[in-house]
């Protein structure tokens, strides 16, 4: 959901940035990996170290990358195959990034092996998540489902959470710090629910697709049947009538 609206009222906004990019000489590809740096710079310099407010700060900045760069090619008229698949690799890069810079802090300084599992969960099924449908577009399917919690949804709720826990070092109560385990838990089961509806779905647009597929085929073997019953119809008739020409 926050894919669809979100993503279209930022696209509005980032739009004149875009445009002073590419007027200096700035290229989407150069954005992308720009932004992908530095987002798994902050995560991985700040996150392990417990540092989520500064952590959040620094990925939020650089992850509009996102919009950016698929923005500039549109303006550009430069959109390509390429383009598509730079951008898809480094989200899932940047998406590792942020997990694993969590994960990392719950089995240092965070003393909780049960969050560091359940970030890396987080990291893990993200990445299904999002294969799940790029597989299933891959042979052919529409995978019309978009689920409980893409990747949107998994950033806005892992980012806010961090960057209010990290307003414990600005003198905020120490209850705040309880948002970041909720939210993984929150996006350990939504990405699990995700999944499984894609799959399901996957599951049964593939058996449609058979199904149609194997209607076709046998359509085209009646076809085929009823064309050579005629033609040996057709042939059986002519050689009679040959053989009466003949006698005659």
């Amino acid at each position: 959901m926050l894919n669809k609206y979100a993503r279209a009222f930022f696209t509005r906004v980032l739009t004149p940035f875009a445009a002073f990019l590419l007027r200096r000489g700035v290229s989407p590809d150069a954005v992308t990996l720009i932004g992908t740096a530095g987002v798994v710079a902050g995560a991985l310099v700040f996150f392990p170290r417990g540092d989520f407010f500064w952590g959040t700060i620094t990925i939020t900045l650089f992850v509009f990358s996102d919009l950016v760069d698929g923005n500039m090619a549109r303006q550009a008229g430069v959109s390509s195959r390429w383009g598509a698949f730079l951008d898809s690799t480094l989200d899932r890069v940047a998406d590792a990034a942020i997990f694993g810079g969590l994960a990392l802090w719950y089995a240092g300084g965070g003393h909780d092996n049960v969050l560091c599992a359940v970030a890396i969960f987080c990291l893990a099924s993200g990445q299904v998540v999002s294969y799940t449908k790029a597989r299933g577009e891959s042979i052919g399917l529409p995978v019309a489902v978009n689920g409980m919690v893409e990747r949107a949804e998994r950033l806005v709720i892992t980012l806010v959470a961090a960057g209010l826990s990290g307003l414990q070092i600005f003198g905020v109560p120490g209850w705040i710090g309880v948002l970041l385990p909720v939210a993984l838990w929150v996006v350990a089961v939504g990405s699990l629910v995700t999944l499984v509806q894609r799959v399901v779905t996957v599951r049964r647009e593939s058996a449609e697709a058979d199904a149609a597929e194997g209607s076709r085929t046998a359509g085209d073997s009646r076809t085929a049947g009823d064309g050579g019953a005629g033609d040996g119809s057709r042939t059986a008739e002519n050689g009679a009538h040959t053989a009466g020409d003949g006698a005659a």
